[in-house]
């Protein structure tokens, strides 16, 4: 029988009912106006025949699995630094996890099967994971900023199955203008990637070239879309969605003539949030050192039941809070939920959903009295809207930072197998105030046992 979480692993949690239930939303504004693409390239892809096709040397990591509060818990990456920018995608078979480091693969059990470096995907930083399920294969971006020849290639990398131990076809995509903070996403059809610096802040490819590994167009868009939506919906148009100071903005790319990409604005709406600002740096215990604490911009967005869901870091009367959302595609709220407390930051946020509305959100916890942490909390899709179960600790961390960037990001995932399992990967400040991981494992059964 698997129990509640203990409770002195959990926290206090704010839970607040939708925040614009009483906000006058304004006619949906759209454009029948579309942008085409500025610029077509056709990009040959490098192929590795396996993980280890380039790069003999192994990665290898503990795994360690174990059991804390009815979900599965192992360790991830421990050669970090302070930016680790954890990242996980789950598969049928497989959890593939990643960090500035290199990548991982184990078993759904935590049990450590292989590892490489970047190396062996042409190099780069920054790596976001998803395995899209309609198409069955992984699929991730690094950025490579320091190249001789300026080119600042982001290397869009797809597997052919979804076996991520197999082969992989990398795609380098031009973008010397290119500044950090660039995102992917993927529908049915298209890969999007989008990228802060220069005029062209966006890059769609057809997905079944780049998942066959067959030279495919890159198609660049002047246009700053914002987010690219990881589309879990059986949907051939891929969706962005835009944060601005007073909107929520969502665009989606589609068929234009000739089977070229299109982008169309879809909806301009009102968010009328209370909590806009960028979060504050957050404190540890024992120092005077503050830690960075995340991004008031989604780090990734998910198309699930025809709506938008996101978590995101803000400032919340002076201190990180984590607030989460979920969105219909004319953009207004259906609902929303604040994770905040007075004495403790909550930071490095991000979510997983299911098609039954279960919802995971990833964070960490620090404080004046206590090292940053791992931390997750969880609703079922009939609880309350607004909610969120109590938090689970994951672990405890054991030093401080030397304050400053710390994580950059968390990852969030489905179980691209049972398609219902929701996967968290988080940092962990380690003895040395370096950046361990810790993934965890949601069940399906622990979230059905809690709606008795």
């Amino acid at each position: 029988m698997i129990r509640r979480p203990d409770t002195n692993l959990c926290m206090a949690i704010v839970l607040c009912v939708p925040l614009l239930a009483t906000c006058y939303w304004q006619e949906e504004k759209t454009t029948t106006d579309t942008i085409q693409p500025a610029k077509q390239e056709l990009i040959e892809p490098t192929r590795i025949a396996s993980l280890h096709a380039k790069i003999k040397k192994q990665r290898k990591q503990p795994g360690s699995p174990r059991q804390i509060s009815g979900c599965l818990v192992f360790d991830g990456a421990t050669d970090g630094n302070l930016q680790v920018d954890p990242q996980i995608a789950v598969g049928p078979e497989h959890v593939l996890h990643a960090t500035n480091s290199g990548f991982t693969i184990f078993d759904k059990q935590g049990h450590y099967i292989d590892g490489v470096s970047q190396q062996g995907f042409e190099g780069g930083i920054d790596p976001k994971l998803h395995y899209d399920i309609n198409n069955g294969v992984f699929l991730f971006d690094l950025w490579v900023y320091w190249d001789k020849q300026k080119r600042k290639p982001v290397n869009i990398s797809v597997s052919e199955t979804d076996d991520p131990t197999g082969a992989w076809n990398t795609y380098p995509i031009s973008i010397p203008e290119g500044v950090d903070g660039g995102a992917i996403g993927y529908s049915k059809k298209w890969i999007g990637y989008s990228y802060p610096g220069g005029e062209l802040n966006t890059i769609v490819m057809p997905m079944e070239q780049c998942k066959t590994g067959q030279p495919a167009s890159a198609f660049h868009f002047q246009a700053n879309l914002g987010h690219p939506i990881a589309t879990q919906d059986d949907q051939p148009d891929l969706y962005f969605l835009k944060l601005t100071a007073k909107t929520f903005v969502i665009s989606k790319v589609t068929d234009g003539d000739a089977g070229q990409p299109v982008v169309e604005t879809i909806s301009i709406a009102p968010h009328g949030l209370k909590y806009i600002q960028f979060p504050p740096k957050s404190p540890q215990k024992g120092t005077d050192n503050r830690t960075a604490s995340g991004d008031r911009n989604p780090k990734n967005v998910v198309l699930q039941n025809g709506s938008l869901w996101f978590s995101r870091t803000v400032n919340c009367d002076g201190r990180a809070a984590v607030q989460w959302h979920q969105l219909s595609l004319d953009g207004k709220q259906i609902q929303s939920g604040l994770i905040a407390d007075s004495k403790r930051s909550f930071i490095q946020t991000s979510l997983a959903v299911n098609q039954r509305k279960d919802v995971l959100v990833g964070f960490q916890e620090t404080g004046d009295d206590m090292f940053i942490s791992p931390r997750l909390a969880f609703r079922s899709g009939d609880d309350p809207e607004g909610t969120l179960r109590p938090s689970v600790s994951l672990g405890e961390g054991k030093a401080a930072t030397g304050g400053g960037p710390w994580g950059d990001y968390s990852g969030c995932a489905l179980d691209g197998g049972n398609l219902l399992d929701l996967w968290t990967v988080q940092s962990i400040a380690g003895g040395d105030g370096k950046g361990d991981t810790v993934i965890a494992k949601v069940p399906t059964e622990k979230i059905a046992e809690l709606k008795q």
